[in-house]
């Protein structure tokens, strides 16, 4: 059989273990920038619920 360029064996495996690679960066990224004004929301709201 014939296999298209382009279209290499484990070439889709490849592929996906990039995106997911991009999007673990772009998460860990988008953590550690809005992690602390994150936090401290959450605490705001847990302080606001528990009536302290």
């Amino acid at each position: 059989m014939k296999h298209l360029p382009g279209d290499e064996p484990g070439q889709g495996l490849v592929e996906y273990a990039l995106l997911l690679v991009l999007i673990t960066v772009v998460i860990i990224i988008t953590l550690v920038l809005l992690g602390p004004s994150f936090g401290d929301f959450l605490a705001g709201a847990i302080n606001l619920l528990s009536g302290q």
